[in-house]
């Protein structure tokens, strides 16, 4: 473990130059103490490395000098497809690794290559999560990484929706990050299923190692997934009519699902600048209170009972509000 941090010492004075003691342990998550001794080891073994005193002081390597230790581990390796996702990394436990197999990557380069390489990170920054999103608290995700990574099965105690919480044997196969999620698709009881890892409250590694189901492709799992799940999502469809403004506003309040019904309609605006159109909606209240989002932009035409229970909830807001 030292000696990984210590050519991270090495790389990083080599690939931006001078630092000092405190940018040093920022970067390497460590104390500014442990920083002092690992320079002091360095130098010892040889590496031309001095500091500068002073207030713009910093440690720094002679001129010139360059190391090849640029090899990767499998570990770092593994960690360059998470290169754009450096939160994901993180989440993962992956983020010390990863910062060491690009800083080993920037150091093997030749020098027109980092300096583009450079540019880039600075002026291009992945977000995954979506505004308005608070972060999961998520202590079980490094555990099922590597579960998944060594194909390991895992006793977990899971909540489901109505809090009811339930214990599963699950052959975890893959994790996807959706908007900020994280979510596991898994095999229980011969059936592959997928599981939001903010609800997994327990999580038993049981000492077993699971055959992955051949031909598993998680990219077609997780989007054949995504697609019933819309269609549970939005069983019902209504015919609407909707004014400019409620157009625009479709795509961000019903994401994707308002997007494409919005592109699949087949008629045009009328002459004062309403569209009729079918939108998917989900069952019961939550329709309600999608669709009164859209206040006066938006009129329902059917179905009449779905008509009914808006024109009911707008006449209480009418009498509470007089």
């Amino acid at each position: 473990m030292r000696a990984s941090r210590l050519l991270s010492v090495l790389l990083l004075l080599q690939n931006r130059g001078r630092m000092t003691a405190e940018e040093l342990a920022t970067e390497l998550e460590v104390s500014v103490r442990t920083v002092y001794r690992d320079v002091e080891a360095l130098s010892a073994a040889g590496v031309p490395v001095y500091a500068d005193r002073g207030r713009t002081g910093g440690y720094q390597l002679v001129d010139g000098y360059r190391t090849r230790l640029t090899g990767l581990t499998e570990e770092e390796a593994q960690s360059l497809s998470l290169a754009g996702l450096p939160g994901a990394a993180s989440e993962l436990g992956l983020g010390t690794v990863l910062a060491a197999a690009q800083l080993k990557l920037h150091a093997a380069m030749p020098a027109e290559l980092r300096a583009g390489a450079s540019k880039i990170s600075e002026r291009f920054y992945l977000d995954v999560p979506g505004w308005h999103r608070g972060i999961e608290s998520l202590p079980r995700l490094s555990e099922l990484a590597d579960a998944v990574w060594h194909a390991r099965r895992v006793k977990v105690r899971y909540e489901r929706w109505g809090q009811r919480k339930v214990d599963r044997v699950l052959d975890p196969l893959g994790l996807i990050l959706k908007a900020g999620n994280w979510y596991l698709a898994a095999r229980c009881d011969g059936t592959d299923r997928t599981y939001r890892v903010s609800r997994i409250e327990e999580l038993e590694d049981l000492g077993e190692i699971f055959e992955r189901p051949s031909g598993f492709d998680l990219a077609r799992y997780w989007q054949e997934w995504s697609e019933q799940f819309e269609k549970r999502m939005y069983p019902r469809v209504a015919m609407v009519r909707l004014n400019e403004l409620a157009r625009i506003l479709l795509p961000f309040y019903l994401g994707a699902v308002g997007a494409r019904a919005l592109r699949e309609a087949d008629a045009e605006p009328d002459e004062h600048g309403w569209l009729t159109m079918e939108l998917p909606v989900e069952p019961g209240e939550p329709a309600v209170g999608e669709l009164l989002r859209f206040g006066g932009n938006l009129e329902v035409l059917a179905p009449p009972e779905l008509r009914e229970r808006l024109a009911e909830e707008i006449r209480k807001m009418g009498a509470r509000y007089g």
